[in-house]
């Protein structure tokens, strides 16, 4: 439908600021979580003098933790690509360039527009830290059976698999969230969005869309484990293969 209407173009809206924040928030989640799970391990090696193994529990709450902390970094640039990808039509038929958002954003709402939807935004740290926390119970499991061998091809399936369930727990407050920041609601809260929402369509309206996300966030993070272990494993490779050289 919107390629018929608006042409092949639209189809692609917004898709450098969503390439920027994917960038972003990749990033921030995984300086934040390598820092906060050092300094995690480093204190519990100092108590037991062993290394640790983490628990589900412990790798969920540390992947919230570091989440959390990424949301505030990219919260801002995320409010402007969920404008720039709805449209001018939805913002009353102003420039939807990324500059003239933010032009825009600031003129009505402020500094704090930039914010808008962080508190949901805050809640749906969980569902990061389902899916990593899920993916490395998973990968352990996996490797004790298969004698230590993880391959990129697993990593992928592995992946799918748990932004898939994260995905499905998540998703009311997902489409809560983007519907506070591209403004198509008149409600303050999240909380305010989804009942409204209940009394029109019942339950079943709280998953509005799941499709279309399950299949962009399965494969984003499929393909970023995928490629995670292969550039990985390339990487020892060459390790390898120097060492070897280095002691002929």
């Amino acid at each position: 439908m919107i390629a018929r209407t608006k042409g092949i173009r639209s189809l692609y809206r917004g898709f450098l600021a969503n390439m920027a924040n994917t960038f972003i928030q990749q990033f921030a989640y995984f300086y934040w979580y390598s820092l906060v799970r050092s300094v995690y391990i480093a204190r519990v090696i100092r108590a037991k003098s062993a290394t640790p193994v983490l628990s589900t529990a412990t790798e969920l709450v540390l992947g919230a933790l570091s989440a959390a902390l990424a949301q505030l970094f990219t919260t801002p640039v995320g409010v402007i690509a969920t404008r720039q990808q709805v449209g001018p039509a939805q913002h009353e038929g102003g420039d939807d360039s990324f500059i003239g958002l933010i032009k825009d954003i600031f003129r009505k709402d402020g500094i704090t527009g930039f914010w808008r939807g962080l508190r949901p935004s805050l809640v749906l740290t969980v569902n990061p830290a389902i899916t990593y926390g899920l993916y490395e119970r998973v990968k352990n499991v996996i490797l004790a059976a298969s004698g230590g061998q993880m391959t990129p091809g697993k990593s992928f399936v592995i992946g799918a698999l748990s932004k898939s369930l994260a995905t499905v727990v998540t998703f009311p407050y997902i489409l809560s969230k983007t519907r506070l920041q591209t403004m198509s609601t008149p409600h303050s809260t999240a909380f305010d969005v989804l009942s409204h929402i209940y009394k029109q369509k019942g339950p079943i309206g709280w998953y509005q869309g799941m499709n279309a996300q399950i299949t962009k966030a399965v494969l984003s993070q499929a393909l970023l484990f995928y490629f995670r272990d292969y550039f990985e494993m390339w990487t020892r490779q060459l390790l390898l293969l120097s060492n070897t050289k280095a002691t002929a």
